[in-house]
């Protein structure tokens, strides 16, 4: 309780940047000049089933400091059988981010604005009917092999993260903050260890992506504060949003193109392990249509 206190005094302190957001959390490192496409299959599965979304991005670098880019997802949710709901697929919500870093020899700092569309189907979870946005700010600095980091964010949903994409989608404000460290294991493999809390205010809505429209769900009482594994809709307080937990993942770039991620989260307030992996392609790169490097 007081670590989600402390984050949002700090979105209140005037001249502050506030926010995080570990999907699409800025990394101060730099990326490529020029259009970059990149292509990512993500997927994890816990005790509520498995979900996997496919995202095709494209990104244009003006310089070392400002990007914009746009990008869709489509997701497939595969429910666990006791939630007595089927498979679904479907598009969800179509993103636009706007995107600026800088670095130094203190501080390296990065900062994105995302906003989507309600293009997703709300009888299936994959949206909420609202626009919504996230403001992402982290920094880091580097010693040696470790990189100290912490993001610090706000919005108006709880989105999904490259170790954790949630069976819901969500409507109301709320803060998030991550603190961690990337570990350099070598040059292509890193380890990345992190603790994370949501500190939702005011009236919150989740949208179970496991039980569908029409489908009853669980029976009995909620347990876990998982309100999304008993019914299709659920508006509440603060505390049906609010959760806290750490990861951990293994990231692995073989070729210079291609990424490899093999994470693990535990949700505290849900109670809940979920186990995830990625597979991202960076396609400008792979047919060498953007080659260059920001230096």
């Amino acid at each position: 309780m007081t670590t989600r206190w402390l984050v949002i005094c700090f979105l209140l302190l005037p001249g502050t940047n506030g926010a995080i957001h570990a999907q699409s959390s800025p990394n101060p490192a730099g990326s490529q000049k020029g259009i970059v496409f990149y292509e990512s299959f993500e997927g994890n599965s816990n005790s509520d089933g498995q979900v996997m979304v496919l995202s095709s991005s494209a990104a244009y670098h003006f310089n070392e400091h400002f990007s914009v880019g746009i990008g869709i997802p489509v997701y497939f949710d595969h429910p666990a059988s006791s939630t007595g709901a089927a498979s679904s697929s479907g598009v969800g919500n179509v993103f636009a981010t706007v995107r600026a870093v800088w670095k130094s020899a203190i501080l390296n700092y990065g900062t994105s604005l995302t906003g989507t569309a309600p293009t997703g189907d709300s009888k299936k979870g994959l949206s909420t009917g609202h626009t919504t946005f996230d403001w992402d700010n982290r920094v880091n600095h580097d010693f040696g092999v470790l990189t100290p980091f912490v993001d610090l964010g706000a919005g108006n949903s709880v989105t999904d993260t490259r170790y954790f994409l949630r069976p819901y989608s969500s409507y109301g404000y709320l803060a998030h903050f991550e603190a961690g460290t990337d570990v350099d294991l070598s040059h292509s493999l890193s380890l990345t260890l992190s603790g994370y809390d949501i500190a939702p205010w005011g009236t919150q809505t989740v949208i179970s992506r496991v039980v569908p429209a029409g489908s009853p769900g669980k029976s009995g009482s909620v347990t876990h504060g998982r309100a999304f594994e008993n019914n299709h809709t659920t508006t509440g307080t603060a505390s049906l949003t609010s959760d806290d937990g750490f990861n951990a993942d293994l990231s692995f770039s073989p070729m210079p193109y291609l990424d490899l991620d093999f994470g693990y989260t535990r949700s505290i307030h849900y109670a809940l392990n979920s186990v995830s992996f990625g597979v991202g392609v960076n396609l400008s790169s792979l047919f060498g249509k953007s080659n260059q490097s920001v230096k």
